[in-house]
């Protein structure tokens, strides 16, 4: 049985990186997109409406690929409090010849909350890692759905760059980055948010590097140091110095090959079921909840 980890991240140093402008997602973000929407057709549940939460840093490769599974849906692309707003033609778009005698799909619609409970999918790559408060972050989620909705999301697991952690325990230094949740908890945390049938899958990405250089700045590029316990103050070139040193003598192989890190990648399903209203002396339910209730119910009566 997993135990929830200790949280570490810092939600100040969290809202700054969140509320940075992000032009385009690092090459990692737009693999895994292209991986998790492989997992797409086989669900098949009808998407009139998607949300794609944080596109700039989520990746506009992987709103192309969701966009052509459902060319007819009106995409919603959510920005978060703060954060600047892409526009609403940033995704990439077929050329001409290919839209020649298609009906035009609806166009993207930028906002910083979709209708609630309008959503048939909330799609979210590779953004839950990086948030200090993911119970929050899931409530949004799951408030977006409509019932029957899915959510489709991934994020970095427990084993991610273990390699860089041994360098910095070694060195004796404070962690190069926030603990990440293993994917036992967050099929927990689904079930606390009120989805029903998670499931949860992981598999682990090795990227090489050619030097230390490169390797740092392709760290950079994923993300900043969210952890509570992090450098409180600018590091120095002598610094920087000594790190590359030790990643070239830690990480390069004895054949001379590329430095080597791992990245465990979790990937996330899970549905927003009828809701439940539990029975007290005397009960309150909305006539919008009483109204989703009797639909529910009618679908779900044998026809005769």
């Amino acid at each position: 049985m997993s135990t929830e980890p200790v949280h570490t991240i810092d939600p100040v140093a969290a809202r700054r990186w969140t509320a940075r402008p992000h032009s385009a997602a690092p090459w990692l973000h737009e693999e895994v997109a292209r991986r998790m929407a492989e997992r797409l057709p086989v669900i098949r549940l009808p998407v009139e409406r998607w949300a794609h939460w944080e596109p700039a840093r989520s990746g506009w490769q992987g709103h192309a690929l969701v966009a052509a599974l459902y060319p007819q849906a009106q995409a919603f692309q959510v920005v978060g409090p703060g954060g600047a707003a892409p526009a609403a033609d940033a995704a990439p778009r077929a050329p001409w010849w290919q839209r020649m005698g298609r009906v035009a799909p609806p166009r993207d619609t930028v906002v910083e909350a979709p209708p609630e409970g309008a959503m048939q999918l909330v799609w979210a790559n590779m953004l839950a890692h990086q948030s200090a408060d993911p119970m929050a972050l899931l409530a949004r989620w799951q408030q977006a759905l409509a019932v029957d909705g899915f959510l489709m999301f991934s994020c970095l697991g427990p084993d991610t760059l273990q390699e860089l952690r041994r360098v910095y325990a070694a060195l004796g230094w404070p962690p190069p980055t926030q603990e990440f949740t293993d994917m036992h908890d967050w099929g927990d945390r689904l079930l606390a948010a009120g989805f029903a049938d998670p499931v949860m899958d992981m598999e682990t990405i090795r990227l090489g590097f050619e030097t230390p250089a490169r390797l740092l700045a392709e760290l950079r590029g994923l993300g900043r140091n969210l952890h509570v316990a992090r450098f409180a103050a600018l590091r120095t070139p002598a610094w920087r110095r000594r790190l590359e040193e030790t990643l070239e003598r830690e990480l390069r192989p004895a054949d001379g090959g590329p430095l080597v890190l791992s990245f465990e990648v979790l990937y996330g399903h899970a549905v927003k079921p009828v809701p439940r209203h539990t029975m007290a002396a005397r009960t309150e339910i909305s006539l919008d909840q009483m109204r989703t209730s009797l639909r529910q119910r009618n679908r779900n009566l044998p026809t005769l």
